[in-house]
């Protein structure tokens, strides 16, 4: 798989050869080598001495579903797209038709712009503006840094406008550890809690001790085997450092990590499973948080951006070996 080409003209771009996921910005340090889409600032391939970390796609093709965008102002869901801010009632678009909620934000799908480039670097942007469901203005920026520790990426958001907004963050990867799908790999991550969802639409209902449900336990390492995972998970255990790590390994002894700190309190871990045998379970969504789902009504780690205050988020992906 490789990018499209673009081709510049003195007016800009040339609409005609620029691929479907927009611009491509690829970088690269030792043996890594990531590209970034423009539409969404997706994650679009991210590899390791040419081994997939990440379910890539092709630059000219549209991102098949959330793949590798960043969420904000808000990850996950809003249920029924309503919720009351300091006092007043927002309805948000419904972007999830078939269970009716406002998924994954505001920028998914927006044409992030580039800010800065080196070899090993780039930071791309982007403006949320004032609407009926998100009256406030809010500046992004998402700089993905390759280094000897993988590829980390850092959301910033900075509230430019006049009232304090709610907000959250969050990445939507899917996770290879190599040969092999979902089945076959072995998962680690360290969460006590998750929260309990509606069956039909996973409307939040509360949170339950992992206990409660052995087959989400993956505190000590095992297959996922058929186990079928979309929830959200907390109390989750970090290094003396705050980092919390999820670590996935093939059969063969390969594998990937993703870390991220404590202002990211939150994991969505989803198998995957779609109705297409082709796209089902081929990688594991790990999504970091900075708030559960349906946040915006709940207020549950919300994010309050003042006028004039910033947030950052981080978290890294990275290979492992036997």
């Amino acid at each position: 798989m490789t990018d499209a080409t673009t081709t510049q003209t003195a007016a800009g771009t040339d609409a005609s050869v620029l691929p479907l996921s927009g611009l491509q910005f690829t970088i690269e340090h030792d043996g890594y080598s990531a590209t970034i889409a423009s539409v969404g600032a997706s994650l679009r391939r991210l590899t390791w001495t040419g081994r997939d970390l990440v379910v890539p796609f092709a630059a000219d093709e549209v991102r098949p579903g959330y793949r590798g965008a960043v969420l904000a102002p808000w990850p996950n869901r809003v249920v029924d797209g309503s919720y009351t801010f300091d006092g007043v009632d927002y309805q948000l678009p419904l972007t999830e038709p078939s269970r009716a909620h406002a998924l994954h934000g505001l920028v998914c799908w927006a044409d992030w712009s580039l800010q800065a480039r080196s070899s090993d670097s780039v930071t791309l942007g982007t403006t949320i503006v004032p609407s009926d469901g998100y009256p406030h203005r809010i500046a992004l920026l998402a700089t993905y840094s390759l280094g000897d520790g993988g590829l980390t990426t850092t959301v910033t958001a900075e509230n430019v406008g006049a009232s304090t907004a709610p907000y959250g963050t969050g990445p939507h990867p899917y996770l290879v550890a190599g040969p092999g799908t979902v089945d076959d790999w072995t998962l680690e991550f360290p969460a006590a809690s998750y929260l309990t969802v509606t069956p039909d639409r996973l409307s939040p209902v509360s949170v339950a001790p992992i206990e409660s449900t052995p087959e989400f336990d993956f505190r000590t390492p095992r297959v996922i085997g058929d186990t079928f995972i979309d929830h959200a998970f907390t109390a989750i255990a970090r290094d003396t450092d705050a980092t919390a790590t999820v670590t996935l390994t093939s059969p063969v002894g390969t594998g990937v990590r993703l870390a991220f700190g404590p202002e990211l309190p939150w994991l969505q871990v989803h198998t995957a499973d779609r109705p297409a045998p082709e796209r089902s379970r081929i990688g594991l969504a790990v999504e970091p948080m900075t708030c559960p789902p349906d946040a915006f009504s709940t207020g549950e780690d919300l994010v309050r951006l003042a006028p004039g205050a910033t947030h950052s988020a981080s978290w890294t992906i990275a290979a492992t070996e036997a």
